[in-house]
Order: C-alpha cells, then structure tokens, then sequence
C-alpha cells in the first residue's frame, strides 16, 4: 500500500509499505477514504519530537470504511462495511481514566509507556502516528490503518455526510470544542483565542456554539490573512499581533478586565511577539535548553483576567522557559490543559452537523492524493497558496 512515511526531520516521502494485518483479536483494518494533516504533524516533522524513527507511517485523522474485523471484535458495535472515524488516540474504554471519560489518559494503550514516564512522569495513551513516545503505532496517512480495540476505538458514521464533514471528528473539532467546553463558558464572557490555524478556527466557532458573548482571535494578518478573514467570517474580533499590542487592546474590548478565557491554541512552534522573546527561545532551543517556543501560553496567562482560566489546546511535548508564575498564581488563574478526550465528545458534535449548527468542511481549503503528501506538508507548512487545511485522498 502507499503510505506517507517520515524519514529525518524536514523530510517525508510517500512510499510503498506492506498492508497492516489484524495482530490483536479486537483490531479492525479499515481502508482509509479520507485523512488529514494536522499542525500537530509538523511538530514531528520539524523534529520538536524526538521520538520518530525512519519508516513510521504519520497521520492521526483518519476515516475509512472497515474491511476486516478480529475475532473477538464486538459485530453489534463495529462490523465489516461500517463507515467509521478513527480518533487520534486508542483508549482501551475500561481503565480508571477511561471510566471517567479521560480517554487521552487511557492507562492500557500506550505500548512504550517507559518513555512517557520518564518525560511526563505518566504515559498518555497511544497515539496513531505520533512517535514513540505514544506507542510507536502506524498512523493514517495510509491506503489502510489497524486500529486496536476497534469496537470502542472505531466510531459508527452515518452514511447521508461527505466525508470532509465527518473526518474532522477525529480530532480538530473535539479538540477545538473542548479547549472552550472544560473552561466552562458563561453568557456575558469573552473568549481569548491565540492562533487561527484549523484546531482555532474551531474553538472560534465551538465558543460561539456554547454561547459565549463575544470572541477575539489572535493571530499575525501579514502572515495569514486568510485565516484572520475566516475568523472574521465566524464572527470574531481579530487582533493582528504585529500591528497592535495584543494585551491593550483585549483590556479595552473587556471593559479594562481582560478576557474570561484564554485559549493557545498554537502550541510548541509559536512565534516570539517581540525581538527579544524570539532571539531568547531560538538560542535555548538551538543549544537544547529548551524545547519549545511557548510564546502563545505566557501571553495568554498576561492577558487573561484575574480569576479567569486559560486553555492551552496547543501541544507541547517538554520544557518551556520563562512561563509567568507569577502572574498565574498570583491572578488566581485556572488552567486547562490536555489532549481532547475525542471519544467523550463525538455524539455530542455529531449531533451539531446533523442539526446544521456547524458545517465542519468550512476549514477545507486543499484537497489532493495521498500520492502530493509532501508537497501538502510544505504548503501547510509555510501557510502558502492560502492553505489552512488539507484533506488527503489514498484512493486518488
């Protein structure tokens, strides 16, 4: 089958690997019909994740159609010809943190959990395609993908939906809806966005679904105009993070308070707002003192209202340098963190696309053949020829 694999930091390639194979009594094989590249995909590319090696298949948002089933697979719950979104992490469904809906914390899934507990102190679950600091699996930028533990991990689509409004189920919309969802969001407040890439264009729209009063979104309009204009379109205030100072404005758009909530929504590989902050986290990165540039999360904690919480949606992976404890503790702030706990979520956002309440396909901005992944990967990249999402066809 053809598969977009990793090779060294900087560079993928699509190439022929052989069809995965049904190793476990409850994995599913399902033939990939739709699958996405994620930001989260370029902190493994660009090598901000050391644990890849030459030859892992990438990939965590998938949906295909199921072609083979273990023995033990429950047929009530998936089944051969299903049509099924595949969530980016693999929860066993009956562990401590499964029973309490923490599915991302699973405590069965993980294959290579020794590395997780050095890093983190506790292994998160499995992830597809996100190196072996989640288990090493085989992601889905594939012709097919095993999923393990298909009867809770493969979740049932309806047949009436294009695929381009189902697939983001897998991951960005969950992920986008529960960075707003956890703060718990009241009717008169505003809602701090840092990042108008795919995951914040979703938490734009997810803050608007669970009625919050007014939404501003941060981001650079020399650099990406078009997703400062998408924003714009779901009714956001948008603040150019080069043309005016970000913390000035969010005090005069809230009365002098600050935001209610702050969500990050970039993660790792943010630009510095200033000369200094960029020369400093480019110096500690490079000499391996640091290893990530979390230049969204200290704004945000600056910014957000005493009292208030900041979500930090983006993904960091290590260490982070000058993050203002200070202002966290002594604001009384509450943090959110975590990756989305997609299964928790996926009947309830089901139900907004069949209700017409979202349209997820609004972020598709280029479609093209698993065979084009790597020039997919620069565009997405570099943010050039307007793209902000892209949707890959293994059939194409």
């Amino acid at each position: 089958m053809k598969a977009l694999i990793w090779c060294a930091p900087y560079k993928v390639k699509v190439e022929d690997v052989p069809e995965p194979k049904i190793i476990n009594k409850r994995d599913a094989i399902i033939r990939v019909t739709s699958t996405c590249i994620c930001g989260s995909d370029l902190h493994l590319v660009d090598g901000f994740i050391p644990f890849m090696k030459p030859g892992d298949i990438l990939g965590h948002e998938p949906m295909g159609i199921v072609e083979e089933v273990g023995p033990d697979v429950d047929k009530s719950k998936v089944n051969v010809g299903d049509r099924v979104v595949v969530p980016f992490h693999i929860s066993c469904g009956e562990c401590f943190f499964c029973q309490r809906q923490m599915y991302s914390c699973c405590d069965n899934t993980n294959t290579k959990p020794y590395i997780g507990e050095t890093l983190l102190g506790q292994a998160t679950a499995g992830i597809l395609g996100y190196s072996h600091l989640t288990g090493g699996y085989a992601g889905g930028q594939a012709q097919f993908l095993r999923v393990p533990l298909a009867d809770f991990n493969c979740q049932k689509m309806p047949q009436e939906f294009e695929d381009e409004k189902l697939v983001f189920l897998s991951d960005i919309y969950p992920t986008g809806y529960m960075a707003i969802q956890h703060c718990n969001p009241q009717p008169d407040d505003t809602v701090a966005i840092w990042g108008c890439g795919p995951v914040g264009q979703f938490a734009i729209r997810s803050a608007f679904l669970l009625g919050a009063a007014q939404v501003v979104a941060i981001d650079d309009e020399q650099k990406v105009p078009e997703r400062m204009q998408m924003a714009r379109d779901a009714g956001a205030i948008t603040i150019d993070m080069h043309d005016e100072y970000v913390y000035d404005r969010l005090l005069d758009l809230t009365g002098g308070l600050g935001p209610d909530i702050c969500v990050d929504a970039v993660g790792m590989e943010a630009h510095g707002y200033t000369m200094l902050e960029t020369i400093y986290d480019k110096v500690k990165t490079n000499l391996f003192m640091e290893t990530e540039r979390p230049h969204a999360v200290r704004q945000a904690l600056m910014c957000c209202r005493k009292g208030g919480t900041v979500s930090i949606a983006g993904v960091y992976g290590g260490l982070s340098d000058k993050i203002p404890m200070g202002a966290l503790m002594n604001k009384a702030l509450t943090i959110k963190t975590g990756q989305t706990h997609v299964h928790r979520y996926v009947p309830e956002l089901l139900e907004t696309i069949r209700q017409g309440r979202i349209d997820p396909s609004f972020v598709v901005t280029h479609r093209m053949p698993l065979s084009e992944a790597p020039h997919a990967y620069n565009i997405f990249r570099e943010k050039s020829d307007g793209c902000i999402k892209v949707v890959l066809d293994p059939a194409a």
